[in-house]
C-alpha cells in the first residue's frame, strides 16, 4: 500500500470526531488545543502525511518538534505505520536536536556563532568542571556550585536578549555568572544542552539567509507540546513562521503544563493560539479515560473544559485510600492490599498495565523497596532510574538486547529499525556508504553471535561497547555525554547494584510487560496505563509548602496530568491526616455529585 493510501485510509478515523477532523483539513497556520486522551497524536501524524503528501514536493519536507526523546520515539513509530521514516526529508527530535543538528552543527562557521574548532556538547563532569570555574571568577566564597546551577539555567532560558537591560539588571550576580559559566564551556570546546536552542535564536535573528535556509529545506514546521518547550522555541516559531513564511501545524495543551521549573511558560501557547492569523482547533473528546474519571479529572484540574468520555468508553473508577504511618507503611500497604485486589478485580492484567506515580523520586525509594520485598518487579523512570530514561543511547542499547532475546526470531524489534537508530546516533562518524555498510554489518554479527538472555550485563555491554561503540565516539560531538553514562552503568553491573544483572533482564527494560511502572508525575507526562496509583498524595508534597499563586497552579495542573493517565482505574494513597487540598476538593466534589 502506498504512503498516500495509508493516511488516507487512517485519515477515515478522523472524520468521526469534528475537531479531529478541522484540524486535518486545516490549510494555513493552526493550533490544535488538544485534552488529555484526545487523540492528538494521531491526528498530528496523519495530519504530517498529509501534507508531506499534498503540500510539499520533493526533496523538501517537513521538521517535527516535540518535548523529550520519549515523544520523539512516540512520533516515529506512529508515523512509520503511515509509510515515513525519519530522514533527510524529515525531521523528528526535540527542539535541542533541532538548533544542534538543523542549525548549529552545519552553520555555527558560517553565522559566526562564536564556537571554538572542533567543539562537542559537555559532558556532565566537563559542565560540572566549567560552573565550578565561573563560580569562582564572579560568586566566591565558600558556597557550593552546583546549588546555582538551577537557577542559572533559568536564567539563561528565561531572558534571550543579552543585550538588554532586563538581561543585565534583574540579576546582575546571575548574568555574570552564566557568561563567566559560557565561556568556560568554550575554553574547554564545549557547549552545553541549553547553549543549543539559544545558539540557534540568535543566528536565525541576525542572519535572514539562515532563515531562508531552513524554510527551503523545511517549508512546514510542526511542534508538539507546545506548552512545555519555553521562549527559545517559541522565539524561532514567532521568527520561522510569522515572518519568514513557515507553516506551523502545533498541538498542546496549556492545562498539561508542568514544566515551569525548566522553563515552560504556557502562556506562550494561549498566546500563539488567539492570534488572528491562526485557526485555533479544540479536541475535546477524550478517549483514554473512563467516564467517571473524565468527570473526576474536571474536579482535578479545577475548570469546567467541557471534556468527554469517548462514545462507548467504560465507567472507570476512583478509588480513596487513606493510610497512616510512614511513606514505607504506605508502600507496604500498596504491595500487600491494593495491588492484590486490583490484581483479582482485573484478571488478564499484566505488571506493566499498572503505574504507580508519586511527587518526588526518594518517595519512589519506598515503593521500589516494598515491591522487591513482596516480589514484584519495577521500572522506574525517574531521577533513581538505572540510568536515564531520556538516553538514546540507552535506549538504543535496550532495543539491541530485545533482538538478542528473541527479537531476531519475532521481528520485534526489527534489524533495520535498530540500524537506522544506530545511523542517527553515530551519523557524524558514519559519512561514507562504506561506513554506513559497515556499521550495519559489524552491528548485526555481534548481536548475531551474542542470542542468550543468560548472558551476564557487563560482559555483554563491554563487548558491543568495545566492538562497536568506541570507535565512533571520538567523530561523535552529540553523544559525549551519553556515552559517560554508559560507561558509569557498565561500572554498576561490575561491582555495583547492577553487577549479577543478566541481558533477558536488560531486555525487560526496554518492554517492561512483567514490570510496574514507577515514576514521578513529572516524568508520566505523555504516558496511559490501564491502571494509575498516585501515592504520597500529601499536602506538603502536592502542592509543597508555603506555595506561591503560580506554584499551587502548577501543582494543580501536575495532579491533573497524573490522574489523567488512568484508562480503567485511578487509586489515589495519602496520609489521613494531611491530604493534599486536591485530593479532598475532588473526594468532595464526587461526593456531592452522588447526592
Amino acid at each position: 500500500m502506498s504512503n498516500r493510501a495509508l493516511y488516507l485510509d487512517a485519515s477515515a478515523e478522523l472524520r468521526r470526531n469534528s475537531g479531529q477532523w478541522s484540524a486535518y483539513e486545516s490549510g494555513g497556520h493552526c493550533v490544535v488545543l488538544a485534552g488529555p486522551g484526545s487523540g492528538k497524536t494521531k491526528t498530528l501524524t496523519i495530519k504530517l502525511a498529509r501534507m508531506l503528501s499534498e503540500d510539499v514536493e520533493e526533496p523538501r519536507g517537513a521538521a517535527c518538534i516535540t518535548y523529550n526523546n520519549e515523544c520523539a520515539r512516540e512520533l516515529e513509530t506512529r508515523l512509520e505505520a503511515l509509510g515515513i521514516e525519519p530522514g533527510n526529508r524529515v525531521f523528528i527530535g526535540t527542539v535541542h536536536s533541532f538548533s544542534l543538528t538543523q542549525i548549529v552543527l552545519p552553520y555555527a562557521k558560517v553565522a559566526n556563532m562564536g564556537l571554538p574548532e572542533d567543539y562537542c556538547v559537555a559532558t556532565r563532569a566537563e559542565r560540572g568542571r566549567a560552573l565550578e570555574r565561573a563560580f569562582a571568577r564572579t560568586i566566591g566564597g565558600h558556597g557550593n556550585p552546583q546549588d546555582w546551577d538551577f537557577t542559572m539555567g533559568n536564567y539563561r532560558r528565561s531572558i534571550l536578549n543579552r543585550e538588554s537591560a532586563e538581561w543585565r539588571e534583574t540579576d546582575p550576580d546571575l548574568a555574570a555568572l552564566v557568561e563567566a559559566f559560557e565561556e568556560e564551556l568554550r575554553n574547554l570546546g564545549r557547549i552545553d544542552f541549553d547553549d543549543m536552542p539559544l545558539l540557534a535564536v540568535r543566528a536565525l535573528q541576525q542572519h535572514e539567509w539562515l532563515q531562508k535556509a531552513i524554510l527551503a529545506k523545511y517549508p512546514i514546521l510542526v511542534v508538539d507540546e507546545y506548552q512545555d518547550l519555553g521562549r527559545a522555541l517559541h522565539r524561532m516559531v514567532m521568527g520561522l513562521c510569522f515572518s519568514v513564511g513557515m507553516r506551523l501545524f502545533a498541538v498542546g495543551d496549556v492545562d498539561q503544563s508542568i514544566y515551569g521549573f525548566t522553563g515552560a511558560h504556557p502562556e506562550l501557547l494561549q498566546r500563539l493560539s488567539d492570534r488572528q492569523d491562526v485557526e485555533t482547533v479544540r479536541l475535546k473528546l477524550n478517549y483514554r479515560c473512563g467516564s467517571r474519571i473524565v468527570t473526576a479529572s474536571g474536579y482535578a484540574l479545577g475548570e469546567d473544559r467541557g471534556y468527554e468520555a469517548a462514545e462507548g468508553a467504560e465507567e472507570g473508577t476512583v478509588f480513596f485510600h487513606p493510610c497512616t504511618g510512614s511513606y514505607e507503611h504506605h508502600a507496604s500497604t500498596l504491595f500487600a492490599t491494593v495491588v492484590p485486589e486490583i490484581e483479582e478485580r482485573l484478571p488478564g492484567l499484566q505488571p506493566g498495565d499498572i503505574a504507580i506515580l508519586y511527587p518526588a523520586a526518594w518517595i519512589g525509594n519506598a515503593v521500589a523497596e516494598a515491591a522487591q520485598q513482596y516480589g514484584y518487579a519495577t521500572i522506574r523512570s525517574d531521577t533513581n532510574a538505572l540510568y536515564p530514561r531520556s538516553s538514546r543511547l540507552m535506549r538504543w542499547l535496550e532495543q539491541c538486547a530485545q533482538w538478542s532475546c528473541g527479537g531476531w526470531r519475532s521481528g520485534s524489534p526489527r534489524f533495520n529499525r535498530l540500524a537506522r537508530e544506530g545511523r542517527r546516533l553515530f551519523g557524524e562518524a558514519l559519512g561514507h556508504d562504506e561506513q554506513l555498510l559497515a556499521f550495519e554489518r559489524d552491528l548485526m554479527a555481534t548481536l548475531w553471535d551474542r542470542r542468550d538472555g543468560t548472558i551476564a550485563l557487563h560482559q555483554w555491554l563491554s563487548e558491543l561497547q568495545s566492538i562497536i561503540i568506541a570507535p565512533l565516539i571520538p567523530s561523535c560531538r552529540t553523544v559525549q555525554d551519553e556515552a559517560e553514562t554508559l560507561r558509569n552503568f557498565i561500572e554498576r553491573c561490575v561491582t555495583g547494584d547492577c553487577k549479577d544483572m543478566t541481558l533477558a533482564q536488560f531486555a525487560g527494560q526496554g518492554d517492561g510487560k512483567d514490570c510496574l511502572n514507577l515514576s514521578t508525575l513529572h516524568s508520566a507526562k505523555g504516558r496511559e496505563f490501564k491502571v494509575v496509583i498516585m501515592f504520597g498524595l500529601d499536602e506538603g508534597r502536592i502542592p509543597r509548602n508555603n506555595p506561591s499563586d503560580s506554584a499551587v497552579l502548577e501543582a494543580r495542573r501536575l495532579f491533573y496530568v497524573g490522574f489523567t493517565r488512568a484508562k480503567t482505574e485511578l487509586h489515589i494513597m495519602y496520609s489521613h491526616l494531611r491530604p493534599s487540598r486536591f485530593v479532598s476538593e475532588v473526594q468532595s466534589r464526587l461526593a456531592e455529585a452522588v447526592q
